[in-house]
């Protein structure tokens, strides 16, 4: 377990693998992070800190330093990823992976506005009439954007085939949003994303809200916890046309790890403290109580 930036000091050791590069000069080594694998090559006999410079020269813009990782080496003999043993030096071919670790539990659900992004998820005109308490999940959404502004939080919103499913509903505010974007894959997580985020230093935390519950808000959900992302899902601002269908969902994000919340509970998260500057704008968001409806049913 390591920082992307620390060493490894040890005795070098070698692994023998199958498919030799053999020779002098560079040997080649598969490269993997999250979804993504890259072919790539390093000199013969480099040790941990190429081999993780080389997965920052890669995936610079997927890497999170200052999460804590593990490199993985893959092992004929057990036929799966190991551990990199102390003192790794390549000395020949050879699959490479890097595995985030999860955070400190100091930190784990700690948000803090400098490190979140809200995202706004296909909250479109034509979901209106199939989507179960509508209106209810709009009515949070513009809470929540109302909260990001007042505490400069950046905001992605998606749109989900605009030219047949139209535009963001017109109640949801989208004033200063980092990025609007239309798609036709389910995530959100695409380049232009993956760029905007990349822009945000430090970024941790990604506050997630609008429809599907299980189709688009799922998938980007995965997506992102598998880039090393901490996933907060607000409850009371996603739907589904099945409450079925959102039930499940929940529980399956739930069990890998993403956060399932509440607006008001982000929000106060968010400030943290009755001192906070804001604190008393984001009163007034939450005087009244976010509408229940028939989200809390279970069908």
């Amino acid at each position: 377990m390591a920082e992307l930036h620390s060493s490894n000091a040890a005795n070098p050791t070698t692994i023998n693998m199958t498919n030799s590069g053999g020779g002098t000069g560079h040997v080649p080594v598969l490269f993997s992070y999250s979804v993504f694998s890259r072919p790539s090559s390093v000199p013969l006999g480099s040790g941990y800190e190429v081999l993780i410079q080389k997965f920052l020269s890669i995936y610079r813009h997927q890497i999170d330093v200052h999460r804590k990782f593990v490199i993985q080496v893959f092992s004929d003999e057990w036929g799966q990823y190991v551990d990199l043993p102390k003192g790794f030096v390549v000395s020949e071919r050879c699959r490479l992976r890097l595995v985030p670790l999860q955070m400190d539990i100091a930190t784990l659900g700690n948000l803090s506005p400098a490190t979140t992004v809200f995202f706004c998820c296909d909250m479109q005109e034509r979901f209106r009439p199939a989507i179960k308490y509508f209106g209810d999940i709009i009515s949070v959404g513009q809470r929540l954007l109302q909260g990001a502004r007042l505490l400069g939080i950046p905001v992605i919103v998606s749109e989900q085939y605009p030219k047949g499913l139209g535009s963001t509903v017109q109640e949801m505010d989208l004033t200063g949003a980092k990025l609007v974007f239309p798609k036709t894959k389910f995530s959100m997580v695409l380049p232009e994303v993956e760029a905007a985020l990349a822009e945000i230093p430090g970024l941790r935390s990604v506050v997630l809200f609008g429809v599907e519950t299980h189709v688009c808000i799922q998938q980007t959900a995965l997506d992102l916890i598998g880039r090393g992302f901490e996933v907060y899902i607000v409850a009371d601002s996603t739907s589904s046309r099945s409450m079925m269908d959102r039930m499940f969902a929940l529980e399956r994000m739930a069990r890998t790890g993403i956060i399932i919340t509440t607006s008001e509970s982000i929000l106060l998260q968010l400030v943290a403290d009755k001192d906070h500057p804001k604190f008393k704008e984001i009163q007034n968001i939450i005087k009244a109580s976010a509408p229940e409806s028939g989200l809390l049913s279970k069908v």
